[in-house]
């Protein structure tokens, strides 16, 4: 099903998720708007239902606000970008992919983020960018369609914890780069 690609739609999925986890818990929140496919990062790559099963909420949650979003053509996927914090005063970054449920819902299928010393520059507005519906040429194959191919991601993780987590975003004449996290790992 298409739907109007709508940046505002997923900062409103973000309010609604971020206001879910000061009423309900952490990690409720994040088990009831996860995708039943949904991965995330602990820092090893987990199925998020499953790691997330039984696990007890923080009594102090974390909250974020995100600065970018970006959306495919069809409106069916997106990622969103931003600052986080926690109640001890650390900093850090995220990065969700979210997907349209059969009912139009927009489920997480990828939670990211790292800690950092500072949190990242942002911009004083919300920033929503909409990827480009202008087919490729004939026999150009797709490199990761998720629903239609015009913003696609990946998200891979290393023995040592290492992670990357990328977002491509379709221009009508090639893919632009728009998030490309990476968290170096232990080492080990």
């Amino acid at each position: 099903m298409r739907h109007q690609p709508d940046p505002s739609s997923v900062f409103a999925a973000e309010i609604a998720f971020n206001r879910l986890v000061r009423d309900k818990g952490q990690w409720t929140a994040f088990r009831e708007t996860a995708a039943d496919d949904a991965i995330m990062f602990v820092p090893e790559r987990v199925l998020a239902k499953q790691w997330l099963k039984g696990r007890a909420d923080p009594a102090q949650p974390v909250s974020w606000t995100p600065s970018t979003i970006y959306v495919s053509c069809d409106g069916n996927m997106a990622a969103s970008t931003g600052n986080w914090t926690r109640a001890d005063g650390a900093v850090g970054y995220f990065t969700t992919i979210w997907r349209r449920d059969k009912k139009g819902a927009w489920k997480w299928v990828v939670d990211h983020g790292d800690t950092l010393a500072q949190p990242r520059k942002a911009s004083e507005f919300l920033i929503g960018k909409v990827a480009s519906c202008k087919p490729r040429p004939e026999g150009e194959a797709a490199l990761v369609p998720p629903v239609d191919d015009s913003l696609i991601w990946s998200a891979d993780a290393a023995p040592d914890g290492g992670r990357h987590v990328t977002v491509r975003m379709w221009n009508g004449s090639a893919y632009n780069m728009v998030i490309d996290d990476r968290v170096a790992g232990d080492g080990a």
